[in-house]
């Protein structure tokens, strides 16, 4: 079945439940009526049923043979995963750059709390050893 038989499938289904919106349309209009003639209206409920199981189970099929060939895939056509997978990249890398950042914090608290202690061992007091 080629896309254009598919096309042509729902195009009938879709006139099918517009005939089935009319028969209802229709229904009501002669339940509507001061003076309802009881034949019009039950060929009218009649005709909007059959067409309603009619709709229904070419949907069904329909349904059906999407289920069968669907895999789990995005559309070809569809740019959504593709969007979200960039979405989700660009996350990570904003994570791995405040990770980075906040290292480079430490790392400089870090050299810093060094050259104190350096400093500070160094200091004038080290020739003493510290004791008098």
């Amino acid at each position: 079945m080629t896309a254009i038989d598919k096309i042509q499938v729902l195009d009938s289904i879709e006139k099918e439940l517009l005939l089935c919106l009319q028969s209802a349309g229709q229904a009501l209009l002669e339940l509507s009526k001061e003076k309802t003639s009881q034949k019009a209206t039950e060929t009218h409920t009649n005709q909007f049923l059959k067409s309603l199981n009619i709709v229904e189970s070419k949907l069904s099929e329909q349904i059906n043979y999407l289920t069968q060939v669907s895999t789990g895939q995005p559309h070809e056509g569809s740019g959504y995963a593709a969007a979200k997978v960039l979405q989700m990249a660009w996350h990570r890398i904003q994570h791995v750059k405040s990770r980075i950042k906040e290292l480079e914090e430490c790392k400089i608290k870090y050299v810093q709390a060094t050259n104190r202690l350096q400093t500070q061992r160094s200091g004038p007091n080290a020739g003493s050893g510290g004791v008098m």
